[in-house]
């Protein structure tokens, strides 16, 4: 399960998405809302990035902490994982695409790599400036992404299974209930077996 972020994928796999509408942004909003990016380690040391907007810093580090320290983690430091995690350009393409004919099409539209995952999708990442161009010469071309995005993409990955794996989907899933959570970043691999005991 390869991915810009494991938990991503393990949302797809279970069917979950719970951000609601208007969710998903970090840009300074009015009424005194700041975008604050915290950083922390879940069970098994498995490393979580999480994007929010807040009117009180304060109150949001307290039910960040508390969320991670109910599961099994804690807050880290400024820094302490976000150096594992690559801002990009993310397209995904679903299984049966023609590798090879993609592979030539992204390289010719400016993107940086290909990724084939095990599942048989297929990951195009692009430098967030060019992502818009990359995605609009591939869909010409013929190449709909299923999805496409500008996010966090983890560098290296954690397994985990048992129960950490377990603490660490339901810390996951706690603090993206958070009011003021938008994203959340893992490096977390879940094998499929313990997501269907979840």
């Amino acid at each position: 399960m390869a991915s810009h972020t494991k938990w991503a994928n393990i949302q797809h796999v279970i069917g979950r998405r719970s951000q609601p509408p208007g969710r998903g942004s970090v840009e300074v909003q009015s009424g005194g809302l700041e975008p604050v990016r915290y950083e922390g380690y879940g069970p098994g040391g498995a490393a979580v990035l999480i994007e929010c907007v807040t009117d009180d810093r304060n109150r949001t580090r307290a039910d960040l902490r508390r969320a991670f320290s109910e599961h099994g983690g804690h807050l880290g430091a400024e820094g302490s994982v976000s150096y594992l995690f690559n801002h990009v350009g993310l397209m995904t393409f679903p299984p049966g695409t023609d590798e090879d004919r993609l592979m030539r099409a992204a390289l010719d539209a400016g993107a940086e790599d290909v990724v084939p995952n095990s599942d048989r999708s297929i990951e195009v990442l692009a430098d967030p400036m060019e992502f818009e161009t990359v995605r609009a010469i591939l869909t010409d071309r013929g190449f709909v992404p299923a999805a496409a995005e500008v996010t966090e993409r983890a560098s290296l990955t954690t397994p985990l299974s048992g129960e950490p794996a377990e603490r660490m989907v339901h810390l996951l899933e706690a603090l993206e209930e958070l009011d003021d959570v938008r994203n959340v970043y893992s490096n977390v691999e879940i094998s499929d077996e313990v997501l269907a005991r979840i």
